[in-house]
């Protein structure tokens, strides 16, 4: 199954700002019936068949974030413009995704990735350029969907809360 990302509004039945309720019942969709995992929390995350994480993140009852860890097998795919974003090594993913937008390496983990006009967030545990074997580090790991302003700093959060956003 392919899981396309349409930020800023979410992926698959998954809306960014709908309430804490739908949010857990559009997540418990997601499960395959015929394939349960012990590792599923109800209302936090689900694992799929392939190994595709997808966790959600609510805040006053409103769903902020939505996180999707990489597969272990291709039947599930994570998808944005076409780029399977954990089948192309992460060098690569990010050289194609500044073909569309601004992506900048996360200061404080420069193995890390923000495309902060997308609110996207790409994740491994460190980076392995070079080294294809390295799964870990070669591949992200997860990506991140978020609301507007979920990444914003404390000054940035106060300009716009005074710019009424």
């Amino acid at each position: 199954m392919d899981f396309d990302l349409a930020p800023p509004n979410g992926v698959g039945p998954l809306r960014v700002g709908m309430d804490r309720h739908s949010a857990d019942a559009a997540l418990d969709s997601l499960r395959d019936p015929s394939a349960l995992s012990e590792s599923d929390r109800p209302g936090q995350h689900v694992f799929r068949p392939s190994g595709l994480m997808i966790s959600i993140h609510c805040t006053r009852d409103m769903l902020e974030a939505i996180e999707l860890g990489r597969p272990s097998t291709p039947t599930d795919r994570v998808v944005y413009r076409g780029l399977d974003v954990f089948a192309i090594p992460a060098r690569e993913l990010v050289q194609r995704m500044g073909e569309y937008t601004s992506i900048e390496a996360d200061p404080d983990d420069p193995a890390s990735f923000v495309a902060p006009d997308l609110l996207l967030s790409f994740w491994r545990p460190f980076a392995a350029d070079d080294e294809p074997e390295e799964d870990q580090g070669y591949y992200f790991s997860s990506v991140l969907l978020a609301r507007p302003g979920y990444y914003d700093t404390p000054a940035q959060a106060a300009e716009r809360l005074q710019q009424g956003s």
